[in-house]
């Protein structure tokens, strides 16, 4: 599974048609509106690399209001969750 973080520039007028649009986008996963930098936050989770393209470039840089968009591929997934269970094999209560 290859997970892309997106950064998310778009028009402060139109934010939450934006990312009720790219949410519905296959291979989206998640969106958030933030406060900051970049006005939303996708997560674009896609079993295959060049699926990137065509939901980041194909997709959501196409999206109406988008003017900017910022990838980020992460290489490792780390999480408290993943953390417990590995702890707690061969292990019982």
């Amino acid at each position: 599974m290859i997970t892309a973080i997106v950064l998310i520039e778009c028009a402060t007028d139109s934010i939450p048609e934006v990312a009720e649009t790219i949410a519905n986008l296959d291979g989206v996963s998640e969106v958030y509106s933030t406060a900051g930098n970049v006005d939303l936050i996708a997560v674009v989770r896609v079993r295959e690399f060049d699926q990137t393209a065509d939901v980041i470039a194909g997709g959501i840089s196409k999206v109406p209001g988008v003017s900017d968009t910022e990838t980020h591929i992460a290489f490792r997934a780390y999480s408290k969750h993943d953390l417990e269970e590995t702890f707690e094999i061969g292990f019982s209560d």
